[in-house]
């Protein structure tokens, strides 16, 4: 049975309903925290499951090893590679990466991006921007 996200327009907090294709649009969406039939479905994000070959195939522009050269100098060139890297592999990655990738495109520079985020490397002794 498919599950339907929704979120309640009264409480304003999302649910989730297991009905039936055939129940779908037919029976009112009752929200599960205040009862209120003022719902909203709300549409989720689709995944797309790629192979790894496919999605190998997506980082040819950086197959060539002179693609990378002089990324250590250009931090905009860089947050772009690091972004179309992050959206490849297909997983969830730390906010933290998202902040880097961010100030990179901004033109920030690795050690200015450390500097201004001593925590970056956590709690494990990491030297910070290196372990992203």
């Amino acid at each position: 049975m498919p599950t339907y996200d929704y979120i309640c327009l009264d409480c304003k907090k999302r649910f989730d309903i297991f009905m039936t294709y055939s129940e779908y649009g037919t029976i009112p969406a009752a929200c599960s925290h205040c009862g209120s039939e003022n719902t909203r479905r709300r549409m989720t994000r689709v995944r797309i499951a790629k192979s790894e070959d496919s999605r190998l195939e997506n980082f040819e522009d950086f197959a060539d090893p002179s693609a990378l050269e002089g990324l250590e100098d250009n931090p905009r060139e860089l947050g772009r590679m690091m972004r179309k890297m992050g959206k490849e592999l297909g997983e969830e990655l730390p906010p933290e990466f998202d902040e880097v990738v961010d100030r990179l495109e901004k033109g920030q520079s690795p050690e200015e991006i450390e500097s201004a985020l001593p925590d970056l490397g956590g709690d494990d002794g990491g030297s910070g921007f290196d372990d992203l």
